[in-house]
């Protein structure tokens, strides 16, 4: 770190020399700088610029971080675009930017809003274990026509997408009672074992698409993982989600905006599925008429909608708010695994190297809940009637 830019050198052995060439990044085009997890450790950074780049440091502990943290700040003489507050705890930066403001009064979108609050909780592109979470907001998959002022249409937004079925909660509830009645102090219970956002999840999703494809092909050695078991087709993957004891994942960013990630375009042979048919680009609704490109629209405009808007703060308490932890994600069926939250485990404290590595991998591969960013119920959006903006205002 100078006073007018930063550099990074790789250390690799790689003869790649893309992969071992110095990298810098001007200090006058530094927008924000937002604390990080890494491992559910606190010893990150990612600081983004204005050309929307976002680079992602993770440091060998937390005190190496303030140090660079506190040195970058001095420097805020040549960053005249940096916005972002002192402070590197998550609500406090919530409140600095007052992004739920500017969502109860319309004057963001909620695709907009859920993207900056997967920001602030430390959600990134540049860490598959942390990538940004939204939504399931459709539960028709099977329609002609997609209604979206029929309320039967989308998913309940109250609850979690592992208390969406009756049934397989019932199934979740007695393992969590079960759990209740045998205390372990080194295992509290849970509901779910799984997770709404994992890297696996991640790559389920974008497996089409590479850099993703080779990572997929990596997490499952070397080759793609069974087919019944990939995104092939959308209303399946919502039968799994909410039928399913191991399966609560909810979506990425993506699915509201790229298109070209539905589509098998590199041509890459995922297998025959168990009734025959292969395994090619994601079968979508019926109302979406095959085209990639209009079931994004859809979908987003789904999103958008007058019921989504007024009910999307009962989802944000789930992912980012009270009902996350404590007796209200009891009460909201939404506790999951222990090594899921920051502060389940302190990894620095762990002795045995056999252990660490498999606390690691736990947290690495099986998902990572989002900084809690609100400890109050999350307010409602105003009525359109009430936020028409006068020209100039």
């Amino acid at each position: 770190l100078t006073s007018t830019s930063i550099y990074f050198q790789p250390e690799t052995d790689s003869d790649d020399s893309r992969k071992s060439r110095m990298q810098r990044w001007r200090l006058a085009r530094l927008s924000e700088v937002h604390g990080r997890r890494f491992l559910l450790r606190p010893c990150a950074l990612e600081l983004f610029f204005a050309d929307a780049q976002g680079v992602f440091f993770a440091f060998g502990d937390q005190r190496e971080r303030m140090r660079f943290y506190r040195t970058l700040r001095r420097q805020s003489g040549t960053c005249p675009l940096l916005s972002s507050p002192r402070s590197l705890h998550p609500p406090r930066v919530l409140e600095h930017y007052r992004w739920t403001h500017l969502w109860q009064t319309r004057q963001i979108s909620n695709f907009e809003y859920i993207m900056r609050l997967n920001v602030i909780a430390g959600r990134s592109y540049n860490d598959l274990t942390q990538y940004p979470v939204f939504p399931w907001v459709i539960s028709d998959y099977t329609s002609d026509t997609l209604d979206l002022s029929n309320p039967a249409t989308f998913r309940d937004l109250e609850k979690p997408i592992g208390a969406l079925s009756p049934d397989r909660l019932e199934a979740f509830l007695d393992r969590y009672q079960s759990l209740k009645l045998v205390p372990d102090p080194q295992m509290p219970p849970f509901m779910y074992g799984s997770h709404y956002s994992s890297a696996g999840v991640v790559l389920h999703y974008l497996i089409r698409q590479e850099p993703y494809t080779s990572m997929a092909i990596d997490l499952h050695d070397g080759r793609f993982d069974c087919p019944d078991r990939l995104f092939f087709n959308v209303h399946e993957s919502y039968a799994s989600c909410t039928t399913s004891m191991t399966d609560v994942k909810e979506l990425i960013p993506e699915l509201f905006c790229m298109p070209e990630m539905l589509l098998n375009s590199n041509k890459f042979g995922f297998g025959t599925l168990q009734d025959g048919n292969a395994v090619d680009s994601v079968v979508l609704p019926p109302w979406a008429k095959g085209d990639p490109w209009e079931f994004v629209r859809l979908h987003k405009e789904a999103l958008e909608s007058e019921h989504v808007s007024s009910n999307l703060h009962k989802w944000v308490d789930l992912i980012f708010g009270y009902k996350q932890r404590g007796p209200a994600s009891e009460e909201a069926n939404n506790v999951f695994f222990y090594l899921t939250y920051e502060g389940g485990v302190d990894i620095d404290e762990i002795e045995d190297p056999q252990d660490k590595h498999a606390t690691e991998q736990q947290i690495y591969h099986f998902g990572q809940t989002p900084s809690q960013l609100m400890t109050e119920p999350h307010p409602a959006r105003l009525p359109a009637a009430e936020c028409i903006l006068t020209l100039g205002s």
